[in-house]
């Protein structure tokens, strides 16, 4: 053999091994493709997400028609080396070819393209599906006649690939997508989106405001004590009941009243006449379904009862509103927060502070699954109503009580958990 001949093997050689880097960075550059931005850029007009979205959506058709290619690629670049080290080596070259060949398509047409691809998909897949869709019309009966076969050898492994797990996210899988996106979503979207996924997670009991803070109109009362605390009212809505909280009346808008508080003979029938039917809500239904709720009715303030319909307190569109974004800076409570930091790392807590609430804010794990407030989980925990100032210890917590009034835990001091190794 001339050294032309020779000359024209080592370029076919090389274009061979080039076309096998292609094959092997094709295969795993569209498998590393994200379908998900995938599916994005190709709604957006993207025509190589388009192209690669096509080919995506018969895996086994884009994988026969890659692996066809490669093997006959790299099967021929072996019988063309071997040809070569022959000639030049004589019987030695036979194995001389294979190792070098093998160090060859290692290196330059698996290891490298597949790496480079799996690190810039999008740049390797787009490209190369120009090529990939005529290829694939083009090998199509060997493709199909592959395919065949192997469809049968699955079968013969009762293995269908309607059994392959579909590309929809579980909720926690959203969720750990949403916490991982890092600078692409600000922190604060961040928070809302895994509000939004928590909703189901949360029940009204979790949010409402309990009935001993709960400010209404007590029908009984004489129309002028009624009057000066809907003057000085910083709420807009107040239930109105007769004597007892359970007796719900109706509820009251103070912008259905602001007219008529200039009146001089204001009673308590004008009141009434002007009270919208009350709203009852299931203690256990979960956030989600409450949101909804509310969007039907359209109410944005309801009594929650419990399964005996006795009242427990008042839940708000905002208050499941703020499970998502967060406590409003508008709110009139936010002069008084029930979670005050000290110097010495300790907190003090209103007893009537809700465990979750707790939890979030200071992110602890204190037990959410039985009672609701600070209060609950002292009195359980102790299981009796403490009658002096106690201490005690709370899933690792140590918990002081400051102050007991009416046989409720008014106040507690609160040890964060200290860490080990200090």
């Amino acid at each position: 053999m001339n050294e032309a001949s020779l000359s024209a093997l080592f370029s076919i050689l090389a274009g061979l091994i080039l076309l096998s880097a292609f094959f092997s960075s094709s295969e795993t550059g569209m498998m590393s493709l994200n379908r998900y931005r995938l599916k994005h850029l190709a709604k957006t007009g993207h025509k190589g997400a388009k192209r690669a979205e096509r080919l995506l959506q018969r895996t086994d058709q884009l994988i026969g028609v890659i692996l066809i290619g490669n093997n006959f690629v790299n099967i021929l670049a072996s019988s063309i080396a071997t040809v070569i080290a022959i000639r030049i080596w004589g019987d030695a070259g036979i194995a001389i070819a294979t190792l070098l060949l093998t160090i060859v398509i290692l290196i330059f047409a698996e290891v490298t393209p597949k790496t480079l691809a799996a690190l810039f998909p999008e740049k390797i897949a787009f490209p190369a599906s120009h090529a990939l869709g005529p290829l694939l019309k083009a090998l199509y009966p060997m493709v199909w006649l592959v395919n065949l076969f192997t469809s049968a050898i699955l079968k013969l492994l009762r293995i269908s690939a309607k059994d392959a797990a579909n590309d929809h996210l579980s909720r926690e899988e959203l969720r750990t997508l949403v916490n991982e996106a890092g600078a692409l979503i600000p922190a604060k979207h961040k928070d809302m989106l895994v509000g939004i996924l928590d909703l189901e997670n949360v029940t009204v009991n979790d949010i409402f405001v309990p009935r001993n803070e709960v400010v209404g109109i007590d029908l009984e009362d004489d129309i002028e004590t009624i009057l000066r605390q809907l003057r000085s009212s910083q709420h807009t809505r107040l239930p109105v009941y007769s004597g007892d909280i359970n007796n719900i009346r109706g509820v009251l808008h103070l912008r259905n009243i602001s007219k008529l508080l200039l009146e001089e003979d204001v009673n308590k029938a004008m009141l009434m006449q002007l009270s919208r039917e009350p709203y009852f809500i299931p203690e256990s239904t979960p956030l989600n379904t409450q949101l909804i709720n509310f969007q039907k009715a359209k109410r944005r303030f309801g009594i929650v009862v419990d399964e005996y319909g006795d009242v427990l307190g008042i839940a708000t569109l905002e208050d499941i509103l703020e499970e998502i974004v967060g406590e409003f800076t508008t709110d009139y409570a936010a002069t008084s927060p029930d979670i005050i930091p000290q110097d010495d790392g300790t907190y003090i807590i209103d007893g009537t502070a809700a465990i979750r609430s707790i939890n979030k804010t200071l992110s602890w794990k204190l037990p959410q699954d039985g009672p609701k407030t600070l209060n609950g989980l002292i009195t359980e925990t102790l299981e009796t109503i403490p009658e002096t100032n106690v201490c005690l210890k709370v899933k690792g917590h140590r918990v002081e009580v400051l102050q007991i009034k009416d046989n409720v835990v008014k106040a507690a001091i609160v040890h964060p958990l200290k860490r080990r190794g200090r």
